[in-house]
């Protein structure tokens, strides 16, 4: 048996895709065929034929920023539990933060995780600790790291103070084209704080931490590859590729502008609850511990900059900074509650519902920005709609209206800001590696 979708709007941003046509894929998820509007398919008699009018088949979503915190964490969430968060939220790849214990800084760690995702039902990429510990105080062997198949380097959550640290990652990372993914974030200024410091925070009686924060080691970091680009150009194989992790701020965006405009390789992501909720929504909230992220939820002038980046493409990706945590990590009120929340699942209906239904993104660059970005920023290949070849696909009804019930969240952890809310846009399955799979 074969399965023929019929009418389907076909988006694959990596072959300049964007239209309505019919895909052919057989039960072992091999593209048999594919046309387009005009030319059709015409039904085999083995084919189960499924009317996609107003569905999507996208090329197959990658989040490139994820927890699932295994080693050491696996009360919250592991390998295969988080793999089945990724496909109940459309997501085929993801890839893996290192904040881990022991964290992923060594090659005997990345290969452990490596091989055991061989047998799981997504691809899952490691990143790589940019320090031993993700203490800041000494790079990691990037040479073991690359060599077992790590392409990005993060010591996210935990900011690399340290400037000459900084500087020696950005020239050895050069060496093997790594991607530095910086989680942007001054912490002798965030020390101790809970949410965005702000007119809400005051009200809250709650610590603040400033966006200010975030730009202090954003422009510090360009600086410091404006100065290796200038002085060492020519003894580096490659120009420092940057990366700013979940961004966050008005100011950190406009840095990123004045960098790119330069000509420098700086990218960055934004996460869904950055594009959706501000620090009202924690005031609100009742100091409900599922509003606690880091970055925090940041003012409507904010929120209102990081919109306005989507529609005029600066931002690459949209990452969702998956989170898990146990009840009672958040469950404590938010000045206890532990930073992150789950984001696989709710990614595409909040991607569709703010940003698309409201005409900010069109649905290609909805896809591009969740699906080919992520993938060429990490340096893996391109998908192809080719006939003969694994399909890598995600499927999407844009249209389906659903809301939110996070006991059904199929990620170990159920910590999400976004219980009850009623979205527009559903993941409906994926196809990779042999397995389709129709929700």
């Amino acid at each position: 048996m074969s399965y023929l979708f019929q009418n389907a709007h076909l988006i694959n941003p990596a072959e300049s895709l964007d239209a309505i046509g019919a895909l052919r894929l057989s039960e072992s998820g091999i593209i048999e065929a594919i046309a387009i509007v005009p030319d059709m398919l015409t039904p085999l008699p083995t084919d189960k034929v499924i009317d996609f009018t107003g569905k999507i088949i996208a090329s197959g979503l990658f989040d490139m920023h994820c927890h699932f915190r295994e080693p050491g964490f696996e009360y919250k969430e592991n390998l295969e539990t988080g793999s089945h968060s990724a496909l109940a939220g459309g997501f085929t790849g993801v890839a893996l933060m290192p904040n881990t214990e022991p964290p992923i800084d060594n090659a005997q760690v990345s290969s452990y995780l490596y091989h055991k995702a061989q047998s799981l039902p997504i691809q899952i990429e490691v990143i790589g600790a940019i320090t031993a510990g993700r203490k800041g105080e000494k790079i990691c062997n990037y040479g073991e790291l690359w060599e077992t198949g790590v392409k990005a380097i993060s010591d996210d959550g935990s900011p690399v103070m340290n400037s000459r640290t900084m500087r020696l990652a950005f020239e050895y990372a050069a060496m093997f084209d790594l991607l530095v993914i910086q989680h942007c974030e001054d912490t002798y200024l965030s020390a101790g704080g809970v949410m965005h410091e702000g007119v809400y925070s005051s009200l809250l009686g709650l610590r603040g931490i400033p966006s200010v924060s975030e730009t202090i080691v954003l422009s510090r970091d360009l600086h410091l590859i404006r100065y290796l680009l200038e002085t060492k150009n020519s003894a580096l194989p490659h120009a420092p590729r940057y990366h700013v992790a979940h961004i966050s701020t008005k100011e950190a965006l406009k840095l990123v502008r004045e960098a790119k405009a330069e000509g420098l390789q700086v990218s960055c992501e934004v996460t869904p609850h950055h594009f959706t909720l501000t620090d009202e929504d924690v005031f609100k909230s009742g100091y409900d511990g599922n509003f606690r992220m880091n970055p925090p939820l940041r003012s409507r002038r904010d929120r209102e900059a990081i919109l306005h980046a989507l529609a005029d493409g600066l931002i690459d990706a949209i990452a969702t900074d998956h989170a898990p945590h146990a009840c009672h990590e958040k469950d404590c009120g938010l000045a206890q509650a532990h930073f992150g929340i789950v984001g696989l699942e709710t990614a595409v209906g909040l991607t569709f519902t703010r940003l698309v239904h409201t005409h900010i993104l069109s649905p290609y660059r909805a896809i591009e920005l969740l699906s080919t970005t992520p993938r060429r920023l990490m340096k893996l290949p391109p998908i192809r709609f080719q006939v003969g070849t694994l399909a890598n696909l995600s499927f999407i009804a844009p249209d389906e209206e659903w809301t939110v019930d996070t006991s059904q969240l199929q990620s170990k952890s159920k910590n999400s800001p976004f219980y009850n809310f009623h979205l527009k846009g559903k993941p409906i399955g994926t196809a990779y590696n042999g397995m389709v799979r129709l929700l």
